[in-house]
Parts: C-alpha cells; structure tokens; sequence
C-alpha cells in the first residue's frame, strides 16, 4: 500500500463535495484529502429556481463548507490563480499545493459579460445574488413583458429555463397579474433539451406553450440595450422586455484554460468512463468537462452527472492508492425533475451514453413527483452535510 497521498480536489460544488466526501470515507488517515474553493459555503443550485420565488432562503440551501472539516477533509479558501496538470500543483492565493492526485471540480464560469449589455439589463438566473433579485423584483412587476433568455450554449441544468419560465407564469397567476403579463423565452437551441430527442423536447416545448408562454427557438442574443429594454438576435429579429431574466454564457474557468486542459470545444476533455484526462493523476467531472455523445452533441452540463462522476472518480483513485483494481465506470445514466409549476414536476430519465442515441423519456408532470423533488433536496443536504 501507498503511503501519504495528497489528493487535491479543486471546486466546492456538487461533484467537489461528492469526490472529496468518498474520498475521505474510502482512505485511511494517513491520506490527505483537500478541498480547494473560494466560497465559505455550499449551494445546492437546483433549488435557486425556489429561492427565485420565495419558497427558500439563501440560508435555507446553503451549507457552510467548513462541516466538512468534522470528516477530516482539509479546506483551502481561496482562489485558484493557475493549475500545472504535468505536476499535479496548484496555485491558490500565491500559496502553491501540491497533489498526488488533482480532481478537477471547477464547474463553468459565468460570462454575461461576453453579451454587450447583458449585465446590466438583466438579472442572472444562475446565481444566489440573481436569484434574490428575481424574487424582489417579480413582486413589482404588475404589468409589461417578462423574457427569459438562453444567451448562449452549453448551459448547466437544461431544464432551468422552461422551469423558470413555467414557475413565472404560475406565479403571475397566483398574484393575479396573469392577464396583464406576457412571458416569453428565448433560446438558441433549435427545442427544448435537444439532447434528450425529439419527443422529449417536443413534451418540454409543449408543457411551455399550453401555459401562455411565447417559445422562441433559433435566437442567438447578438446584443441588449439596457435603455431601451431591447434585445437582438442574430437571424434580425428583435424583441422588447420590462423584466429581463437571463442564462448568461458558461466557459471553462480561466485558470483551466490557460493550463491547457481544454480541448477544442472549450471544456476538459476527459475519458468518458473514468473521467482521466491527459494528464496521469489527473481527472475531472462535472460542467468543466467536455463528454461527445455519440450523436455528436456534448454530455449536458448537470448536477446529476457531476454527482455519479465524482463517486467514480472517488472509488477509482481510493482503489489506485490501495493497490486494488480500479474498476468503476461512469455508465451515462441521469435523470432530473422538471418543475412545471402548480404544484407539479415532471421527471425525465434515461441512458445518455446510448448508441446511437440517448434514450430518455419524461413523465409527465404530477404532485408526487414536485415532493419527490422537495425530498431530494432535503436528502442531498443532510446527507453531504
């Protein structure tokens, strides 16, 4: 057996805790595991779309990262200034760590800024601070256009627009302002989740529609003129707003990229199976990466799949350090609920790995499964914390 290993896990999200947290329970102590990441605390982002409309407190889906101490993980707080995958070090705040062993857990960067006029019309659906916005200002709004944009792919979470845009729309009605508010969403996606098919996006599109909602498929945001409330695609068309609510670009986090760990989609590339990069000793999971499918679309950026990487990865590198096989696969499957408002979700499942086309279907939305998410929300962070 490997004496004194350093595994270096880089990023706090889900796949970041889920890797370090099976980590510490598969070593022995003489083993360290460190957990890298500039925020204090832990949140569980499938659940903004609930603090958007003040079912949830930030503190009610946060978690302080510093629980994970009691488990014996050590936590670096800072940020990470620059990544040497050859070596397996890392520079954070001008302190350089070094590893045996990197996971890289980063996520996607937020880049609204790359859209002129973006940042400053709309408010950012992606984040805590956005979030809490949205919930202040869908009270003031009694009147006008809400448009929800996609400005740009790939985004985490595929679902989170039409979730948003459906529990806006409920929440109109609920206020009674329904009849004076139009709600539409724009995307550049030819439909809904294209990656789960046709008839998957064909359900999603059509739970929007029967709602009220104006879906307009093929626009790509070119610019948004913050004065005159106005947004510009690139096929001409242009669109007005009195609330604008956004999915902003993603990128890979600048420290990977100028490691020179992304291929030529912009993401990590890694093997599909294990989640091994180039790079000995060095894995990745979660939004940062790149997976090809073999429709020839990318893997979608989830928490789901960020959760079943990192159990891989964990189960893979433990069995390296111990001189056992290291035998764990990532196998595609996922799934995710589809909050459809009303009190209801639908719940989409399948193999996305499938040859020669992920196989995924979607229930159609119902009160079981809205509590079936509220229960998964509450397993997730009672059990990680």
């Amino acid at each position: 057996m490997s004496q004194g290993k350093t595994i270096l896990v880089l990023g706090g999200g889900i796949g970041g805790v889920t890797a370090a947290s099976r980590l510490r329970e598969r070593l022995p102590r003489e083993h360290r595991v460190v957990l890298v990441e500039r925020e204090a605390s832990f949140v569980f982002q499938p659940s903004l779309l609930w603090l958007m409309t003040g079912k949830r407190t930030r503190d009610g889906i946060s978690r302080p990262l510093a629980r994970l101490e009691k488990r014996g993980i050590e936590r670096v707080r800072g940020e990470i200034e620059s990544i040497d995958a050859a070596a397996r070090t890392v520079r954070v705040d001008g302190r350089t760590l070094a590893g045996d062993y990197l996971v890289l857990a980063l996520g996607a960067d937020l880049a609204p800024e790359s859209v002129p006029g973006l940042a400053e019309a709309g408010i950012n659906l992606y984040t805590p601070d956005g979030a809490e916005r949205l919930r202040d200002a869908r009270l003031a709004l009694e009147r006008g256009r809400i448009a929800l944009l996609v400005a740009g792919i790939p985004f985490k979470c595929p679902a989170a627009p039409y979730e948003a845009a459906m529990l806006l729309e409920h929440d109109c009605r609920r206020r009674g302002v329904r009849d004076r508010i139009a709600i539409d969403l724009y995307t550049p996606e030819p439909g809904p989740m294209p990656v789960a098919g046709q008839e998957v996006s064909r359900q999603v599109r059509q739970m929007v529609e029967a709602r009220g909602i104006g879906y307009h498929p093929e626009h790509a945001v070119t610019q948004v003129d913050a004065g005159e409330k106005r947004l510009a695609f690139a096929n001409g068309a242009a669109a007005g707003f009195d609330l604008l609510v956004y999915v902003p670009p993603h990128r890979a986090p600048q420290a990977v990229r100028e490691a020179g760990l992304c291929g030529p989609g912009g993401w990590v590339g890694v093997d599909r199976a294990t989640l091994a990069t180039s790079f000995p000793g060095v894995h990745a999971v979660g939004d940062v990466t790149g997976i090809p499918l073999a429709i020839g679309k990318p893997l979608p950026k989830a928490g789901v799949f960020a959760h079943a990487e990192a159990e891989v990865v964990a189960e893979n590198i433990a069995a390296d350090i111990l001189g056992k096989p290291a035998a764990a696969r990532f196998d595609g499957h996922g799934a995710c609920f589809v909050e459809a408002g009303d009190g209801r979700a639908g719940f989409g499942s399948g193999d996305f790995l499938a040859d020669p086309a992920p196989r995924i279907k979607l229930r159609p939305p119902s009160r079981w499964l809205h509590w079936g998410k509220v229960a998964y929300e509450k397993y997730w962070l009672y059990k990680w914390f």
